[in-house]
């Protein structure tokens, strides 16, 4: 099993050899101005658009890891991993903060959003 974040070079593999790849399959999740995009259980997810409005996932990125699950609010991402722990970012004051309560957040299996 190959590192996702190497590179071919970087994983050692030579010119010539074979490799064998699983795509999952690719998601997309959506805030008003800011862009989510993931594959299940794979190992990140990528953001772009307004970082208030989730657009910025860096203070998290490590965090997201085995994502099954990610909802968008007005402005806030929340991805369920999976070991049930939620992650969330974006405008905290729509739920782009979820640190008082991260300790409730566990054996999540399915989460909804509202705008």
């Amino acid at each position: 099993v190959l590192d996702a974040r190497a590179s071919l070079l970087e994983a050692g593999l030579h010119d010539g050899e074979c490799l064998t790849a699983i795509a999952g399959q690719v998601r997309v999740a959506t805030t008003t101005s800011a862009f989510a995009f993931w594959c299940t259980g794979g190992t990140g997810v990528v953001t772009w658009g307004n970082p208030m409005c989730g657009g910025d996932n860096c203070r998290v990125q490590d965090q997201l890891q085995n994502v099954q699950q990610v909802c968008a609010t007005f402005s806030a991402f929340a991805a369920v991993l999976a070991d049930g722990r939620v992650v969330t970012w974006g405008d905290a004051s729509r739920g782009g903060d979820s640190s008082q309560v991260a300790d409730q957040l566990r054996n999540v299996r399915q989460i909804h959003a509202s705008h």
